[in-house]
């Protein structure tokens, strides 16, 4: 188990569908980096650079605060407590185990849809209680949020909504479904939503809302985060170079036949392209209905090859 972890985490940012370690590593360091500003400002006296670098991570309850820097609708969920080291490493280490389930049947971007979908539906679900709830209003008075929970939450609830059956065998406990797991989570956060921490458990559940929301829209042929991948895909075409284009020469005749051997092999591609969704489509909601464990071998096998 260990060689594994350390495998996953070994070239995390040049190796496919490690988009799990990949954010996991901007947390830790984000969380290191944090710390060591803590510390040194209140070392040295300088403790106001901390508060302003703070803030620009942690996101205010109140509206007329929050415009002041939008921003922290999504990077509150890169940031952690540093008055508790368990904050960070609990939410980690479930992001992790989770965030590979759905690394291996839907691929590696959709953790990164899902992580951001949860980040911004926990973020959005706070700012509507603290600024349209009385309940909420009142109790107000305090700095704001920071923690990666509701993106974790997303992917737990996305996790379980796919793979309902599927099992994880827990210390101390044994075999448990994930559907259990899940559920327990979202039970203790409701419990925990007018608590000292209700804020936080109110994001937890925007989470867990959006991530069986988009597996569900999924199981219907609609995938409304795209644009997370598309906009991210932009962003990163500034930085790496597009490939050099060659251009050749060819005859007439030549030409010609290429391009009609060109258009069928498309046409037959796209159409074994299709025929294949339809089939992981299928095999997606038998799994939604039965549960993972009613897969054929062979089943398994597509869903397999798929998520590559």
């Amino acid at each position: 188990m260990y060689g594994s972890i350390k495998d996953d985490f070994k070239n995390a940012f040049n190796r496919p569908n490690s988009s799990h370690t990949q954010l996991i590593i901007i947390n830790v360091v984000v969380f290191l980096f944090l710390a060591v500003l803590n510390v040194f400002s209140s070392l040295f006296g300088f403790e106001g650079v901390f508060v302003f670098v703070y803030e620009q991570f942690s996101i205010p309850p109140v509206f007329s605060e929050f415009i002041t820097r939008p921003w922290t609708l999504i990077t509150y969920a890169f940031a952690h407590s540093l008055s508790d080291i368990f904050h960070i490493l609990f939410n980690m280490l479930v992001f992790y185990w989770f965030a590979r389930l759905i690394i291996e049947y839907l691929g590696s971007d959709r953790v990164i849809i899902l992580y951001v979908l949860g980040a911004l539906a926990g973020s959005i679900a706070y700012l509507m209680v603290y600024n349209l709830v009385p309940f909420y209003i009142e109790r107000s008075g305090f700095s704001g949020m920071v923690g990666a929970s509701a993106a974790v939450y997303a992917v737990v609830v996305a996790a379980a909504t796919l793979l309902p059956n599927y099992t994880f065998h827990l210390i101390f406990i044994g075999p448990v479904k994930i559907k259990y797991i899940a559920g327990f989570y979202i039970v203790l956060s409701f419990l925990g939503s007018t608590g000292g921490n209700a804020g936080g458990n109110i994001a937890h559940l925007g989470g867990a809302l959006i991530g069986y929301l988009h597996i569900n829209s999924l199981q219907k042929g609609s995938d409304w985060g795209l644009w997370i991948i598309s906009t991210m895909n932009f962003f990163k075409s500034f930085f790496v170079s597009s490939p050099k284009i060659k251009v050749t020469h060819r005859r007439s005749d030549s030409s010609k036949s290429s391009s009609s051997s060109s258009s069928s092999r498309a046409s037959m591609s796209k159409s074994k392209s299709s025929t294949s969704q339809d089939e992981i489509d299928a095999i997606l909601d038998k799994i939604s209905e039965k549960g993972y464990e009613s897969l054929t071998k062979e089943e398994k096998q597509k869903l397999f090859n798929a998520s590559k």
